[in-house]
């Protein structure tokens, strides 16, 4: 814990700078055949580009959610703020501090205590074959912050009631829990080294409607009491419009909208945003015609040249189809939409 405290001190000056600020964040993976297939049958190397181009703020004790459907790059991005992945281009400062300089120098330890990440599947990131107190222990042990035997399990016990389950369970193994118990495991052990910053990757999508209430309920008080900045990534609308301040919404990589939660909800501008939002059902518009965008997510590897929602927006026209659009601040929101940045809509 006192290790942490000069940071923080440090960056009491500058409380208006954002806690992250990703700038530019871009990932590429090599899916080429192998060398020998590539030489033989006279195939080019092939890149995909999983995030290419994305920069966002997040400020302290604020949520930002990140929306889209599977495949648009929202793990990725998850994965590049913790350190598990290298950006191929771009970078991330975390506290006025360049993170990925930081996660490669010996101020690498000292920065994964102070983010911390809590996994989509509750069932696959708990190890079956440890005890619960082991699992919340781990970080506590592996960051020195206990190491008195005593002492570790009077904090496993406050790490566990803190998320609503009992210091008796850590005795317990994980496959005697529910997913929703196993995932407020996962939210202990990832409070184990008191982080600011939690990147949470769509943490309640494995569970039932009614516990994931619970579990966001939890995450939302956690917040409060502990004054947590977090990024939360989902494809569950409804789960974003409880959790965030501000919404990103991705495609294909890229940021196509990024606004106020209620700017986002309320009047959404790009022509993606407002697909998502028609298709969640609505009680009072049963009436309502509706106009649904055709196609699917056309394929990563080969995507469509301008902007890539392009074959999908009714209102593409040539320069959607050859220039692809910057996001750009338009009336307080950003967009990268051509539409709506000549008024078409």
């Amino acid at each position: 814990m006192d290790a942490g405290l000069p940071a923080r001190a440090a960056a009491a000056p500058t409380t208006n700078a954002p806690l992250v600020q990703a700038r530019d964040l871009a990932k590429a993976f090599d899916v080429s055949p192998p060398w020998l297939n590539r030489v033989l049958e006279r195939k080019p190397r092939v890149l995909l580009h999983a995030v290419d181009g994305v920069s966002f703020d997040i400020r302290a004790g604020e949520t930002l959610a990140l929306v889209g459907e599977s495949g648009c790059g929202k793990s990725t991005v998850a994965r590049l703020l913790v350190g598990l992945y290298e950006p191929s281009r771009g970078g991330l400062t975390f506290d006025g501090q360049d993170a990925h300089a930081a996660y490669k120098s010996g101020e690498g330890r000292k920065l994964r205590r102070r983010i911390q990440m809590i996994f989509q599947d509750p069932y696959a990131s708990l190890n079956p074959r440890w005890k619960v107190e082991a699992i919340v222990g781990e970080p506590l042990q592996e960051h020195g912050l206990v190491t008195d035997p005593a002492q570790l399990k009077a904090r496993v016990g406050e790490l566990l009631a803190s998320v609503g389950l009992s210091p008796q369970d850590m005795v317990k193994y994980p496959h005697q829990f529910s997913g929703g118990q196993r995932q407020r495991i996962s939210i202990a052990r990832a409070l184990a080294t008191q982080p600011e910053f939690l990147v949470c990757d769509e943490p309640t999508s494995a569970l039932d409607v009614s516990v994931q209430a619970q579990v966001l309920n939890i995450m939302k008080d956690l917040q409060r009491e502990r004054g947590l900045t977090y990024l939360f990534i989902s494809h569950n609308l409804a789960v974003v419009r409880h959790v965030s301040d501000q919404v990103g919404v991705m495609y294909l990589g890229r940021l196509v909208e990024l606004a106020g939660k209620h700017q986002l909800f309320g009047q959404p501008r790009h022509p993606y945003t407002r697909m998502l939002l028609d298709a969640i059902p609505k009680m009072h518009d049963t009436g309502r015609a509706r106009t649904p965008v055709q196609g699917e997510v056309p394929n990563p590897l080969n995507p469509p040249s301008g902007c890539a929602f392009n074959p999908r927006c009714p209102h593409a026209n040539e320069r959607c189809r050859v220039e692809r659009p910057a996001l750009l601040e338009i009336a307080g929101v950003r967009v990268a939409c051509h539409a709506v940045e000549e008024g078409r809509i």
